[in-house]
C-alpha cells in the first residue's frame, strides 16, 4: 500500500471514529434534550394525541377534547361558554400555543408533568394519564358579571375576602378560544388580532389603568395608620378652593368648593373631595405613600396563577410634591388593575388582613389524587383593624348617602367607593368609570371591583356610580342571595 493511500485510509477512519462520538455524544448526553425541546414537532403532536385533561368550574368542566380526523393531531381544545371563561382559561392552540391556565398547567393537562406518571409509565415512557385543574370562579357572580358587561368595554373581579378565593374574572369584550383551538385557525387568530388584542386583552389581571378616586382608599388607608387622619367626623381644617403643592394650579372636586371646604374625612370619601386627598398625601410624602400601597399589592408580580404582569404600580422614581400630591387622588403614574383594587377592598373588608389571591383550588391527577392545594393561602395583616373599620364606616356612607347607591344590596351590608380617572393626552379619550366595593350577608363576604373603559354613555355622565356600581350590584347580590 503506498504512502498516498495510507494516508487517506487513516483520515477516513479518524472520520468514521469522529462521527460515532457524535453519534453516541448526541444520543447518550443530548437525546433527551433534544426530545424535550419545544421546537420538537413530535412534542406537539404528542400534546394533542389524547384527550385534554379539563378546567373545572363549580365542578363541572367548562373544557373538553374532540377528535380531529387528522394525520398529525387526534385531538383539539374545546370549550363550554367560551367568552365567558376566557380570562381564566386563555386558550389552548395547536397553531398558537398557549395562554392564562392553559398555559400554567399545560403539562398538567396535557400528561407530561412527571407527577403524573405512574411506574408503567416510565418504564415505558408513555405519556401519562392528564389531571384536572379545579377553579375558586363561581358560576352566579361570573355570570352576572358576564352579562351586566355587554355593551360596554370593560373588566370586573370578585373575591372572597376571608379565603382570597377569586369568584369572577370578567372582560368585555371576550373570545372564543375554540376558534383558534385547531392548527389552520389563522384566519380567526388575524381576525381577533386586529383590533390591536383587545378581545384577547386580560384586562382584570394585565392591563394596569389609572385607578382614579377608588385610590383614595389607599390614602386614606395611609393618613389613619400614620396619625394624619384620627377620626372620620372631625373636619381636617383642609381648604377649598385648594392649589396643588408647588403650583399655582387649581384641584377642583365634582362636588364644588363649597361642599368640600374643611370637610371631615367621611365627608370627604362620600363626595370624593380632591382637595383632601392630594392635601393627605402631599403631607403624607411619597416614601409613605408608597409603603401603604406595596403592602396592598403594588410594585409586585401576583401570581394567581395566571402572573400579573405588569403588576399594578405606585411610581418609585422621585416625584415632584404636587405629583405626589396627585397620586393621593388616583391619578399621575398610580396604575391598578381591577383585580388590584379588588385586593385593596378586601383588606379593608377582612379587618385589615390581605389573603393571595388565587383562582385554582386545587390541581389533581386523572384519580382526583391532589398534587396541589391552594385552599390555605397566605394571608398578611396589612393595616390595623381599627383602621379598616373606620374605612369600613366610611365607604358604607359612601352606598348609603353617596354616589355608590346603585350598589345597593337588599339585606346586605355594602360599601363602596367610585372612581373617575381622565386619560390621554390633556384628557382627550373618554374617562375611566371605576367602582370597588365590599358586601357581607348572612356570614358570605365579597369584595368586587369595575372598570368600564368605554361605553355609549355621553361624556359627561361619565362616572364610577352611574356605570360601574350597578355592576357590582348584581355580582354581590349573586354571591350574597
Amino acid at each position: 500500500m503506498n504512502k498516498t493511500i495510507r494516508r487517506a485510509s487513516v483520515f477516513c477512519l479518524l472520520l468514521v471514529l469522529a462521527l460515532l462520538v457524535r453519534v453516541t455524544w448526541v444520543q447518550a448526553y443530548q437525546g433527551q434534550a433534544l426530545a424535550d425541546d419545544e421546537h420538537n414537532r413530535r412534542n406537539l403532536i404528542g400534546q394533542y394525541e389524547n384527550p385534554l385533561g379539563n378546567i373545572i368550574v363549580g365542578g363541572e368542566a367548562i373544557t373538553g377534547s374532540a377528535r380531529t380526523g387528522g394525520k398529525d393531531f387526534g385531538y383539539k381544545r374545546t370549550y363550554v361558554d367560551g367568552p365567558l371563561y376566557a380570562p381564566v382559561t386563555g386558550f389552548s392552540s395547536q397553531a398558537f400555543g398557549t395562554s392564562m391556565l392553559e398555559g400554567v398547567y399545560k403539562n398538567i393537562l396535557n400528561g407530561s408533568d412527571s407527577r403524573l406518571k405512574t411506574m408503567m409509565d416510565m418504564l415505558t415512557n408513555k405519556r401519562a394519564a392528564p389531571g384536572d385543574v379545579l377553579t375558586t370562579i363561581d358560576k352566579g357572580v361570573q355570570k352576572a358579571a358576564y352579562d351586566a358587561l355587554q355593551g360596554k368595554q370593560g373588566s370586573a373581579v370578585a373575591l372572597d375576602p376571608a379565603t382570597g378565593e377569586i369568584l369572577a374574572l370578567v372582560n368585555n369584550p371576550s373570545f372564543d378560544p375554540g376558534r383558534i383551538a385547531g392548527a389552520n385557525d389563522t384566519a380567526a387568530w388575524t381576525e381577533l388580532s386586529a383590533d390591536k388584542g383587545k378581545a384577547m386583552e386580560n384586562v382584570a389581571l394585565r392591563k394596569p389603568q389609572a385607578p382614579g378616586s377608588t385610590f383614595k382608599l389607599v390614602t386614606l388607608t395611609a393618613a389613619i395608620e400614620n396619625g394624619l387622619v384620627t377620626s372620620l367626623d372631625t373636619p381636617t381644617g383642609i381648604q377649598d378652593p385648594y392649589t396643588i403643592p408647588g403650583t399655582r394650579t387649581p384641584l377642583p372636586s365634582e362636588a364644588g368648593s363649597a361642599a368640600c371646604n374643611n370637610v371631615s374625612a367621611r365627608t370627604a370619601l362620600r363626595l370624593s373631595c380632591n382637595n383632601v386627598f392630594a392635601d393627605l398625601a402631599s403631607r403624607l410624602g411619597q416614601d409613605t405613600m408608597r409603603a401603604t400601597a406595596e403592602k396592598l399589592g403594588f410594585n409586585t408580580q401576583i401570581d394567581t396563577p395566571v402572573r400579573t404582569n405588569p403588576p399594578s404600580t405606585y411610581p418609585s422614581a422621585k416625584m415632584s410634591v404636587d405629583q405626589v400630591a396627585q397620586t393621593g387622588i388616583g391619578q399621575f403614574d398610580v396604575q391598578a388593575t381591577p383585580l388590584q383594587m379588588a385586593m385593596v377592598t378586601a383588606a379593608i373588608e377582612n379587618g385589615g388582613k390581605l389573603v393571595a389571591p388565587h383562582m385554582v383550588s386545587e390541581v389533581t391527577d386523572a384519580n382526583g389524587n391532589v398534587l396541589e392545594s391552594f385552599k390555605d393561602a397566605e394571608s398578611q395583616q396589612v393595616m390595623n383593624e381599627k383602621t379598616a373599620s373606620m374605612i369600613r364606616d366610611a365607604m358604607k356612607t359612601v352606598v348609603d348617602e353617596g354616589g355608590g347607591s346603585g350598589a345597593k344590596v337588599g339585606g346586605a351590608e355594602v360599601g363602596g367607593k367610585t372612581g373617575t380617572a381622565q386619560r390621554g393626552v390633556a384628557n382627550s379619550l373618554d374617562p375611566l368609570a371605576w367602582f370597588t366595593s365590599y358586601g357581607k350577608a348572612g356570614g358570605k363576604q365579597i369584595a368586587v371591583a369595575v372598570v368600564i373603559e368605554n361605553s355609549d354613555t355621553d361624556r359627561s355622565e361619565i362616572g364610577g356610580g352611574r356605570l360601574a356600581a350597578p355592576i357590582a350590584q348584581k355580582m354581590m347580590a349573586a354571591w350574597l342571595k
